[in-house]
């Protein structure tokens, strides 16, 4: 089972349903990370999985765990992506 880009173990996704014994198979000039594990295992395992309750409700914690990109991209905030004012099609001001 490979897991997509964003992995989010906090919203359901691959990483959530890793176990302790599973095999992970990590090839970094490829850029994978597979859980060994049989679709019919992750069937299962997703059928009785439920979300943990958030550990942040205001702050950096929920900053991070809402806008952090994953390591593929930096660890960066999402909405730095853009350069300044390219969302909105305004000029950076000039400083004097």
């Amino acid at each position: 089972m490979r897991a997509p880009r964003r992995t989010g173990f906090l919203v359901g996704g691959p990483l959530a349903f890793v176990r302790d014994g599973d095999l992970i198979a990590l090839d970094v000039p490829g850029r994978t990370i597979d859980v060994l594990i049989t679709d019919e295992e992750m069937s299962r395992r997703k059928a009785v999985w439920t979300a943990p309750a958030p550990k942040f409700e205001r702050g950096y914690g929920v900053l991070n765990q809402l806008h952090v990109t994953q390591a593929n991209k930096g660890c960066d905030f999402d909405f730095l992506e853009e350069p300044m004012g390219a969302a909105t099609g305004s000029k950076i001001p000039e400083i004097h």
